[in-house]
């Protein structure tokens, strides 16, 4: 990666631990370099705080974080989905993050293209999450073709009118313009504690609301702009599955085999996680059962002591639930290795006797 790095002007910092790697990752996006920081679960715990000055600071971040087996050192070689919660809601206070997750070894390629533009597009921590069996996996893609659009627009240096305000943000997105160190008319005095449009410390409440505003109205207004996700199977049906990251393959293939034998089964696949697109719950009331099949954990209803009341479901049916009011089931396997498409098979076919 060091060597890919030089090849086109950029530089690998080995940094002597977490805190210090995203740190020194924020300092760089604010100088206006593009800049990620790369880490697994244990190593994301650990720069939580860092990433709540970027988001309070509004300085653009991708962070990758590589999921594996946990909680503590866990089983540091194997797979897992249990950060997601994390990623989403990990820091202290609010602080919106985008997260979107790779499916394969093509798209966390195209993935990181798309977490740079929306981090330099909207001044905001973008996080993409893969796993350990992404991460040392093999897949074959057409070489891409590069173009100028992956970089996107050169930072804009010229000088800014007198009196700019840093966080001039927009009453609709809530978005503003990125000031850059040295960029004439833009001195201010950058900070992590609660701030006024000029970027000065304030303890005011309603000048404190208007920030948390503007950083959440940022999601709202990259949500506006995705797409639905593309539907595997018939468009309506008896069950409707629901994956995210490396599941993909197992998933599509198992609801192909149960297809084949007349079933309406269908998927889908959640790239963003946070926000979510437009239109999934038009495409979830379209079928008399939602599930979700994950590699973190959720509580069977089959163990004596669990029942509706205490159960605890999986990171992405949790997140559905709460956003969508719709009442969607999951189903895991958490050991530390990827769902196999016959195990995928076996828990629709028993889905499918619920209907």
């Amino acid at each position: 990666l060091s060597e890919a790095f030089q090849k086109v002007g950029g530089t690998v910092h080995q940094a002597e631990d977490e805190i210090a790697a995203v740190n020194f990752a924020i300092g760089s996006s604010y100088a206006g370099k593009c800049a990620i920081t790369i880490t697994s679960g244990p190593g994301y715990s650990l720069k939580q705080e860092a990433l709540g000055l970027a988001v309070m600071a509004e300085i653009p971040l991708v962070v990758v974080n590589v999921q594996r087996g946990g909680p503590s050192t866990g089983q540091p070689t194997k797979m897992e989905q249990g950060d997601l919660l994390a990623t989403c809601f990990g820091s202290h206070g609010d602080a919106p993050k985008v997260v979107l997750a790779a499916s394969d070894i093509e798209e966390c390629f195209y993935s990181m293209i798309t977490a740079r533009k929306i981090a330099e597009s909207f001044n905001m921590v973008v996080v993409v999450l893969t796993d350990a069996n992404l991460a040392t996996a093999q897949q074959p893609f057409p070489r891409p073709e590069f173009s100028d659009s992956w970089l996107g627009p050169p930072v804009d240096q010229s000088a800014l009118p007198e009196g700019s305000k840093p966080y001039d943000w927009d009453a609709r997105t809530g978005l503003a313009q990125r000031f850059i160190p040295g960029q004439a008319g833009g001195t201010h005095c950058l900070t992590g504690l609660a701030h006024d449009r000029m970027s000065r410390v304030a303890y005011d409440p309603d000048i404190n609301q208007d920030g948390i505003r503007a950083r959440s109205l940022k999601l709202a207004a990259l949500q506006k702009t995705l797409r639905p996700p593309t539907v595997h199977g018939p468009k309506e049906g008896d069950l409707l599955v629901i994956g995210w990251g490396s599941t993909r393959g197992g998933i599509e293939e198992a609801v192909d085999r149960v297809g084949a034998t007349g079933h309406k089964v269908a998927s889908i696949h959640l790239r963003f996680l946070q926000p979510m697109a437009s239109g999934l719950k038009e495409i979830m009331n379209r079928y008399k059962k939602v599930m979700t099949i994950e590699v973190s954990w959720c509580d069977d209803l089959a163990d004596e002591i669990i029942d509706n009341d205490n159960r605890r479901y999986s990171n992405l049916a949790l997140l559905l639930r709460a956003r969508f009011l719709i009442d969607i089931d999951c189903w895991c396997e958490v050991k530390g290795q990827p769902i196999k498409p016959g195990t995928i098979e076996r828990t629709i076919l028993n889905k499918l006797q619920e209907v």
